[in-house]
């Protein structure tokens, strides 16, 4: 059995469901190919979205426990109810997938649940997916019917958005129990007694933070000098001290190097500097990173190249080396973030269409949704230094906040940082509350290429947090009110 699409998307995370309905919206008809039973991909299903509803509840938990008392709020020792905790956390997750599914009816995608592999140019000169173990096929109208493997698509294009997974530590393979990756470590039936999280990234850390907010004792190794090693030296000091403060034991310049099992328990056996040593623990959270997934894809058959790090080399128009055939998000060079898989899948999809469009790198901001929060976007000053860019440095503290005061969450800071001469901003790192959501207003004054002095004309209601962010802009010329 053989159909004929105008595009196939492989793969229904953020970059392939995206660029799957901005493809309808340009009348394109669309075929998508994904394995999971729900649709949204690592992001919704086990990543961004279940970790954020575990981390707004696990604050929750832990606000009631430490903070409600100084706010006047007098109650009984809050009481754990995981079971509730992670049914909540599930609800979200299912809301949005069906929310996603929703918006292929609407949308008039054409859903294969299935394994996908490329098979090559037919004789008419169109791409041929093959889909195997495939469960049902989701017409428009919202009618499932079941349908006999294999099926043989057909199209003009076909763009690959099939993620990410996690990368395993070297000889301690993933056994979902005992050593896990995130997953397994946001579906925990019980609090750990010992959480070891080998790597010092946003990953380990937020989820370190969930399970040490409800009573787990928690120890981060990471192999490099120090936590977050992309972001802003100081954001990521300040959050390692603060983390630090929580709870949270760091061990840096460490790497896990073995394990050795003790019933349900083990011995983590890691290295630092010349010293080998073990510490005990009875879950090992594995966040080392993450690599392509194009396992049982057929890529190398149909002459994709790839990169020495093992993402596919695009052309502009996130072409690959198939001609015919695109990739964007996790497959190719660039951070592993939601935000841009899903601004890729909407740029290739244009230009099909011939439109100039581009995706706004320079402005590509990242968070850590620790409490407080880290958010960056643009030069950090080690890569400014390094490039011989003169620059100046704004900063002010949360601590003269009159928000953050009220709220009893003065830990951290804003700094911004403009060039030298033309005052053009060069980058914003934020460490403190709500940082995600302040972050926002940087990428967009960045994006229109706009100079400290413009962000601090600007108004800024009161009281607010995003005020600090208009305090440290002012700040470039020493003109900060309250610092």
């Amino acid at each position: 059995m053989s159909e004929q699409f105008d595009l196939i998307v492989i793969g229904a995370g953020p970059g392939g469901y995206v660029a799957a309905i901005r493809a309808s919206q340009l009348g394109m008809k669309v075929a998508v190919v994904e394995k999971r039973a729900t649709l949204g991909g690592v992001c919704l299903n086990e990543g961004c979205i279940p970790s954020k509803a575990l981390l707004d509840s696990s604050e929750h938990f832990a606000l009631a426990r430490d903070k409600f008392a100084l706010h006047g709020i007098e109650i009984d020792p809050p009481r754990l109810n995981l079971a509730a905790m992670q049914a909540r956390k599930d609800d979200v997750v299912k809301k949005l997938t069906d929310g996603v599914a929703y918006l292929f009816k609407k949308n008039k995608i054409i859903l294969f649940t299935g394994s996908a592999r490329l098979k090559g140019l037919d004789a008419e000169g169109m791409q041929q997916v093959a889909v195997e173990q495939i469960f049902q096929l989701s017409f428009p109208n919202g009618d499932q019917q079941p349908v006999e493997a294999p099926q043989l698509l057909r199209a003009a294009k076909v763009l690959l958005a099939t993620g990410s997974e996690p990368i395993p530590l070297p000889n301690i393979p993933f056994d979902g129990e005992l050593v896990v990756s995130a997953r397994e470590a946001l579906a925990f039936d019980q609090v750990p007694d010992h959480l070891v999280v080998a790597g010092g990234g946003y990953i380990g850390l937020e989820l370190g933070s969930v399970w040490r907010r409800l009573g787990a004792r928690v120890t981060v190794m990471e192999a490099l000098p120090g936590i977050v090693p992309s972001s802003d030296r100081q954001v990521a000091d300040y959050l390692q001290r603060t983390l630090k403060k929580q709870g949270i034991e760091f061990r840096l310049n460490t790497r896990v190097t073995g394990l050795r099992r003790l019933g349900a328990k083990a011995m983590i056996q890691f290295s630092s500097g010349d010293e080998n040593s073990e510490i005990d623990c009875d879950r090992l959270l594995v966040a080392i990173g993450r690599r392509p997934l194009v396992t049982g894809l057929g890529a190398e058959d149909v002459g994709i190249c790839f990169d020495q790090n093992g993402r596919m080399q695009v052309d502009e128009n996130y072409q690959t080396t198939c001609p015919g055939i695109y990739a964007v998000g996790d497959l190719i060079p660039g951070p592993m973030l939601a935000h841009k898989a899903s601004e890729e899948g909407v740029v290739c999809v244009e230009r099909m269409h011939g439109k100039v469009v581009t995706v706004a790198y320079d402005c590509l901001p990242g968070v850590v949704y620790t409490w407080p929060e880290g958010a960056s976007v643009g030069k950090t000053e080690d890569q400014l230094k390094e490039a011989a860019v003169p620059y100046k440095v704004g900063k002010f503290n949360f601590m003269g906040n009159g928000r953050a005061r009220a709220m009893d969450e003065t830990e951290g800071f804003v700094k911004v940082l403009a060039h030298a001469e033309s005052d053009r901003l060069l980058g914003v790192h934020i460490v403190g509350p709500r940082a995600s959501d302040m972050i926002a207003e940087a990428v967009t004054a960045i994006g229109f290429k706009g100079t400290a002095r413009e962000l601090g004309m600007q108004f800024h209601a009161h009281p607010t947090l995003s005020e600090a962010l208009k305090e440290a802009a002012l700040d470039i010329h020493k003109e900060a009110i309250h610092g």
